[in-house]
């Protein structure tokens, strides 16, 4: 368990070798996380206290009694209201787990799709108990038989709220800027590019490609070639890679470097989530 020596906010990290899957219980008062995104969907609720996050451009209040769900790749952050602050549960689903387990489920799901929520917050009372159930035989162990069979309850309870949206090269309510730039930060990620660089490669000035970016993706161009980097950092640790190792690879200037942004988007050190997530000694 991690937990920050001036608070007692507290976070309990563990991974399913078998299924893949990431479950995380915390605790936090006052602020949590800054804005970032994931690489994979969260499925959640809050045990205690009401936890907050901007996300899709509204604030969102999470109570007892309601599922959260975020897609790969939607920015929020992350505070508590009361002073008692807000303990919540997590899965971290991997998009290829999601589609092999919807398609099980749906063996007629058009190969071009992927799913999507409708709505962030999800109150549903059997889902609320499919989620803490799912959660409980992950993240404590249960017998394999009991968490396959925990984990399709969830998955069949999820479509219920699950609607399915079309894969699509490019999405045309973004603007073409904004997606050109986009494009460029992925294939350059781990490379010391500048505003100029992408404005030359956009081919519009750093001010309005600022704009137009924050605007379509709600980081400017910085924040998301950070939040790439961790991501990258993040999947290279879970298969053991040291956090040196990962921040060269994944564009950090240093081991310091990458623990700074990682201990702001995850309330955690790159040490502990890879003692947690690869079985290694931890190295901190």
């Amino acid at each position: 368990m991690d937990t920050a020596p001036s608070s007692r906010n507290w976070i309990d990290l563990r991974h399913d070798a078998a299924s893949g899957i990431e479950t995380l219980r915390a605790h936090f008062e006052g602020h949590a996380y800054d804005p970032h995104w994931h690489d994979y969907y969260m499925v959640g609720y809050t045990e205690q206290g009401i936890q907050q996050f901007h996300c899709r451009k509204s604030l969102v209040s999470s109570t007892p009694g309601q599922v959260f769900m975020l897609e790969p790749g939607e920015v929020h952050d992350g505070h508590a209201v009361a002073p008692d602050g807000f303990t919540y549960s997590i899965l971290c689903l991997d998009p290829r787990m999601m589609d092999t387990r919807l398609r099980a489920l749906f063996p007629e799901m058009p190969e071009r799709f992927q799913p999507s929520v409708t709505h962030t917050l999800m109150p549903d009372a059997a889902l609320v108990t499919a989620v803490t159930d799912a959660f409980r035989a992950t993240h404590d162990p249960e017998l394999r038989m009991v968490r396959e069979a925990a984990l399709d309850t969830l998955f069949d309870r999820l479509t219920t709220h699950l609607h399915w949206r079309k894969r699509i090269a490019q999405d045309p309510r973004l603007p073409v800027v904004a997606h050109r730039a986009r494009e460029f930060l992925h294939d350059h990620a781990a490379e010391d590019i500048g505003l100029d660089d992408l404005a030359r490669a956009t081919g519009v000035d750093r001010y309005r490609l600022t704009r137009a970016f924050k605007a379509a993706f709600g980081l400017a161009p910085h924040a998301y070639l950070v939040q790439l980097r961790l991501a990258h950092a993040r999947r290279l640790m879970a298969v053991g890679a040291t956090p040196a190792d990962a921040a060269a690879v994944s564009g950090f200037a240093d081991q310091s470097h990458l623990g700074r942004w990682f201990r702001r988007a995850y309330g955690m050190t790159p040490a502990h989530y890879r003692q947690r997530c690869s079985n290694v000694p931890d190295l901190r």
